[in-house]
Order: structure tokens, then C-alpha cells, then sequence
């Protein structure tokens, strides 16, 4: 009884992360043909590569080969963003496709122009997803960074890198 309860458990965890992959994914499936868009994906295998590209290319510099190894934890990336938009109506519909008890807030910026909100979702004590969504009068943009990280890899992501959307990251965590 407890062997099939545990994978009826697990199942339905698996099942609940799925589904939110999937109202991630099914938003940039939306707008991904909406010419006011802008779409980047850098795929898992992409990092992986930059990672190695560091790593190996860094035989005396130890900065390079952390970096190596920290963007190879770094395991897709997804960037959704427009101008010359109204961005709120798309900011408050992204949020409502997320489920909220898998997020947690990091920050939560709001003004009567703008509303730009950092959340993770973590498994097993590692940040798995790091998402930004920002909306304004006049621009939009969705961020998902999916890995392994520690907050310690997030700072030095924001810090280190040029990935996109990092900035936010770095100028908000001051």
C-alpha cells in the first residue's frame, strides 16, 4: 500500500510541475507568431556548450572556469518581450496562468506605470526557475531561466554574464 501510494504521490508531483511547464510554454505558444514580439529560446544544450567553452578555455583563469561552470547549470532560456505595448492587460494575463503556490515572490515592484516581479520556483532546496515578468504602458517582458542554482549563482549570473533580462535581476538586488 505505502509502494503505491508513494508513486501515486510522486505522480501527481510530476503531473503538477508538467502542467506548469506547460501554462509557460502554452503562453510564449500564444504570442509566438505575434510580429510585436520578440522571442529568444537558448536551449539547454546551447549552455552547455557556452559552459564548456569557458571551462576549457580557461586553464589559468580560475574566474573563467566558475563562470564556465555556473553557465552550464543554466538549462534553457525563454524571453518573451515587446515595446510599443501595452503591457499591463499581458503582465496581469501571464500571472494568471501561473500557479502561485509554485512561485515564490523574490521581489514584487509596483507603481501607477509599471509592474516588474521576480519569482523562483525551488525543488529540493536549488532554485529550478527564475521568472520575471514586467509590464507597462508601454512594454512587456517575460523571462524563464530554467537550471539548477543556488541564490549565491543567481547573484553571479546577474553579475557576470550578459544574459538577457540579468540586469533586472542585479539592478533590482541592490
Amino acid at each position: 500500500m505505502k509502494k503505491y501510494s508513494l508513486i501515486l504521490i510522486t505522480l501527481f508531483l510530476f503531473t503538477g510541475v508538467q502542467a506548469q511547464d506547460d501554462a509557460i510554454v502554452k503562453f510564449f505558444s500564444k504570442y509566438m507568431e505575434d510580429d510585436r514580439f520578440s522571442r529568444v529560446y537558448i536551449s539547454p544544450k546551447m549552455m552547455q556548450m557556452a559552459g564548456g567553452f569557458l571551462k576549457s578555455d580557461a586553464s589559468n583563469d580560475k574566474e573563467a572556469a566558475d563562470l564556465g561552470e555556473l553557465i552550464s547549470k543554466v538549462k534553457g532560456i525563454r524571453i518573451l518581450s515587446a515595446d510599443k505595448v501595452n503591457g499591463k492587460p499581458l503582465y496581469n494575463e501571464a500571472m494568471s496562468t501561473l500557479t502561485k503556490n509554485k512561485y515564490e515572490d523574490l521581489m514584487d515592484v509596483q507603481d501607477k506605470n509599471s509592474n516588474v516581479k521576480f519569482m523562483v520556483r525551488e525543488e529540493g532546496g536549488k532554485v529550478r526557475e527564475l521568472l520575471m515578468i514586467t509590464g507597462s504602458a508601454e512594454n512587456f517582458t517575460l523571462l524563464s531561466m530554467l537550471g539548477n542554482f543556488t541564490y549565491q549563482d543567481l547573484n553571479m549570473l546577474s553579475e557576470k554574464t550578459n544574459i538577457p533580462g540579468m540586469e533586472n535581476y542585479k539592478s533590482k538586488n541592490k
